[in-house]
């Protein structure tokens, strides 16, 4: 499923906008002339309870150890290029939204995402992204809430 009738299905109000290709998340932030602190991004990780979805801000990092502790999990890793092709068949590589519900994966958010009242994301292709309030994205998703972050 896209980003776009999963959001308008559960009447969640957002902002779709398009900018030139663009493949990391600090990039996309420029492109959409907002700080990188506003950008969710996504981060697979797979451990022995399947996969799950981290979401960080655009310029840090995945503390694995952190996720971990999260997940109740010892063996987390990062998910690989062809895992995560299968796991999101409708999305450009590495523009997935961090919409964990849509994929039915757990998701857990970082505590410095609680820090803007708006999240940009990508929307499932390197050409477009979009706006929602935080709030409704939380709801929309039921993170776990922790800190998971290196910045």
């Amino acid at each position: 499923m896209k980003l776009e009738p999963f959001l308008k299905e559960r009447g969640v109000a957002f902002e779709k906008t398009g900018h030139r290709a663009t493949y990391t998340s600090q990039t996309m932030a420029q492109a959409e002339h907002v700080t990188g602190y506003m950008v969710a991004k996504p981060v697979i990780v797979k451990g022995d309870t399947g996969y799950a979805m981290c979401v960080v801000a655009a310029p840090d990092h995945v503390d694995l150890k952190q996720v971990g502790k999260v997940l109740k999990d010892a063996h987390v890793r990062l998910a690989g290029e062809k895992e995560m092709a299968g796991l999101f068949p409708d999305c450009e590589l590495g523009a997935e939204p961090p919409v964990g519900a849509m994929f039915g994966m757990k998701t857990i958010m970082d505590t410095g995402l609680r820090l803007d009242e708006f999240l940009v994301m990508q929307a499932g292709s390197h050409t477009e992204a979009v706006r929602i309030r935080r709030d409704d994205w939380e709801k929309l998703c039921e993170p776990v809430v922790a800190p998971i972050s290196l910045a």
